[in-house]
């Protein structure tokens, strides 16, 4: 019963129903409305605010906040278009930006020799200025000559390669897996010690077949889901949707 309560809330917030600072039916509320327990309607309020759809305020009672930003996985976007595109203004701050020689792995990924130049980007990447992932993108320099002057605080990398460079991107190969936030990605993400993050890995190919970057993303548990969508007749051939075992 709680369960069923939690998602008839959620079902409100996503519906506009109940918007980003509505105070919620409080327990009491809540057991009379549903003809439940307050234990019930607690649980229910619990596992909303675990969700990260609501948050309390002591002696002020449940309110709603902002939905988690879902990716479609169907489709092929950068952080900066999901987040414009969910009606939230993205921002980054660059943590780090240097170039680098090629490991045998990274030259593996990239299609380059072993000691290639290539650029290290790391961001913290933020909606309507609430941090929402750690992201470290590696690219090619061979490829992408200059690129590394970009000021990737103000412009998107995806934006960049397909105005400056022509890149038309086709298809990518995703690793999704829950791992333990590091204490930096903790602090960056202000989440608590050893929370949960949904870590996305992603090799981006072009449509002449060419990898161009290769992407480790760590998104907060609690503001992000990544939605997959497979075509009736990828499950009917039985084929694999993702590449596995490209990059860790």
């Amino acid at each position: 019963m709680y369960y069923q309560i939690q998602r008839a809330l959620m079902e409100k917030i996503h519906s506009g129903e109940l918007r980003r600072g509505d105070l919620l039916a409080s327990e009491g509320e809540l057991a009379r409305f549903y003809q439940v327990s307050r234990v019930t309607a607690r649980q229910a309020l619990q596992g909303l605010k675990a969700s990260g759809y609501a948050f309390s305020q002591r002696g002020r009672g449940t309110f709603v906040t902002k939905s988690k930003i879902e990716e479609q996985q169907s489709q092929l976007r950068g952080f900066t278009e999901e987040t414009m595109q969910r009606g939230m203004v993205p921002s980054s701050r660059v943590l780090e930006q240097r170039v680098v020689d090629a490991n045998s792995e990274l030259a593996e990924n990239l299609e380059v020799q072993v000691g290639a130049p290539v650029m290290i980007l790391r961001r913290l990447r933020l909606a309507d200025g609430t941090p929402m992932a750690v992201e470290k993108t590696y690219v090619s320099l061979v490829q992408f000559p200059g690129i590394e002057r970009t000021n990737f605080a103000e412009q998107s990398l995806y934006h960049t390669l397909r105005e400056q460079f022509g890149v038309r991107v086709a298809w990518a190969a995703e690793a999704i897996e829950v791992l333990a936030a590091t204490r930096e990605e903790s602090e960056l993400l202000d989440i608590p010690a050893k929370t949960s993050v949904l870590s996305i890995s992603r090799n981006t190919i072009t449509a002449e077949q060419t990898p161009i970057e290769v992407t480790v993303s760590r998104y907060r548990g609690d503001r992000y889901r990544a939605l997959i969508r497979i075509p009736a007749a990828t499950i009917h051939r039985g084929e694999r949707v993702y590449e596995e075992g490209y990059f860790a």
